[in-house]
């Protein structure tokens, strides 16, 4: 995109250029939101978990913004036998649970967010994070069970 052309687009009253270019600088406009708020970090030691809750926060304002659009989850996506069927069950697990189970167990197992950081995202106790995954965790298998007719008994399907 030549950004040029599109800001004299815009200045010219091009709607489409302009959301060309609010797509096109919106990670910068997030690292403009910390700027702003950066007074607000209490811990230096947690800018890393204070950064990721703005972009949590702006990331579910948009959510709450776009209610109408239709949601991915809504479609089935069959199982496939491909390379990469796990990756797709994976997901298929995730999108079956409720969107804080989702998220929470998305941050830790797959983003590798510590239980101290999710604590401090959330702002709750670390006790309290670690029986939401727990509970998270509860509600995936008791979903497997549903999908693949099996029970789990101490770590193990029978």
């Amino acid at each position: 995109m030549d950004v040029t052309k599109e800001v004299r687009r815009a200045q010219r009253g091009n709607v489409q250029a302009f959301e060309n270019l609010i797509q096109a600088h919106k990670v910068v406009m997030y690292l403009l939101k910390a700027f702003e708020k950066i007074k607000t970090l209490r811990e230096p030691v947690f800018f890393k978990t204070w950064l990721l809750r703005i972009v949590i926060n702006e990331c579910n304002l948009i959510h709450r913004q776009n209610k109408k659009v239709t949601d991915l989850s809504d479609f089935a996506v069959p199982f496939t036998f491909e390379n990469g069927y796990g990756q797709i069950e994976l997901e298929q697990l995730l999108e079956a649970l409720p969107g804080e189970d989702r998220r929470l167990l998305e941050q830790y197992h797959i983003n590798d967010i510590s239980i101290k950081d999710l604590a401090e995202i959330y702002q709750k106790s670390e006790n309290t994070i670690k029986t939401r995954l727990r509970r998270a965790r509860e509600n995936a298998r008791h979903i497997l069970e549903k999908q693949e007719g099996y029970a789990w008994k101490n770590g193990s399907s029978n």
